[in-house]
């Protein structure tokens, strides 16, 4: 096992610097503009590229520029799709498991406007569907690309900062007991990322999930319940 892990980060070190960017910010993008963000792991790949250029293989400020761009572009593409084609790509039957949180992430942004396309970047299911969301709300362009851009700036920054500053203690174990040790580190790194994304998702399946039983009983109470029925007079 040791062995594969240690190939495996040898084929990753030596990856071309033009492929990591290509990947990171292919992903990045993805996620935002075609609305799987609930699928594609567009904030972990963005934190590897932060481990990459805190390992010197690719510079941390191409790292930096290509996420926040993708970003922010992968937002403008899902914002113009959302506007064109309206209700018909949430309708699709691939969201139908996501409907009542679809239509919570609708409430939020009626409620906070351009804020919601800030704050949205910051959750994985948020970050997919709040462009197209946005776009189907009519939101001037203008506001949704302020919003946007600071959010993606913001986001960028953050995520890859934190892959960076991960990466520097790959580096010093490396350094101080040698690849093995460092291979470790960084499979523990990616496995606590993983574990991390996978519980926030659940607790947001959950939460909704609470929330729609929740509905479900109230209902159900309303119908069955004597007192809640008119009277005949």
């Amino acid at each position: 096992m040791s062995a594969l892990l240690d190939t495996i980060t040898t084929q990753v070190l030596h990856a071309p610097v033009w492929l990591v960017l290509l990947v990171v910010g292919g992903v990045v993008f993805v996620e935002d503009a075609l609305f799987v963000g609930f699928v594609v792991p567009g904030e972990t790949v963005a934190i590897l590229g932060g481990v990459a250029a805190s390992l010197g293989h690719v510079p941390l400020a191409a790292v930096l520029l290509v996420v926040v761009v993708a970003a922010i572009v992968g937002d403008t593409v899902g914002f113009e799709v959302g506007r064109h084609l309206g209700g018909r790509v949430v309708a699709l039957r691939a969201f139908d498991r996501h409907r009542e949180r679809i239509d919570q992430a609708q409430g939020f942004l009626g409620r906070r406007g351009g804020a919601a396309v800030f704050l949205g970047r910051w959750t994985a299911f948020l970050r997919a569907v709040m462009p197209a969301l946005a776009g189907m709300s009519k939101m001037h362009y203008p506001t949704f690309l302020v919003w946007n851009a600071a959010g993606g700036i913001a986001w960028g920054s953050v995520v890859v900062t934190a892959g960076y500053l991960a990466g520097r203690s790959y580096a010093r174990v490396e350094t101080w007991l040698g690849r093995g040790a460092a291979v470790a580190v960084g499979v523990v790194v990616v496995v606590a990322l993983v574990v991390w994304q996978v519980r926030r998702h659940r607790a947001e399946s959950a939460g909704s999930a609470k929330g729609a039983g929740a509905e479900d009983s109230a209902a159900a109470e309303g119908g069955e319940n004597p007192s809640r029925m008119p009277s005949a007079g």
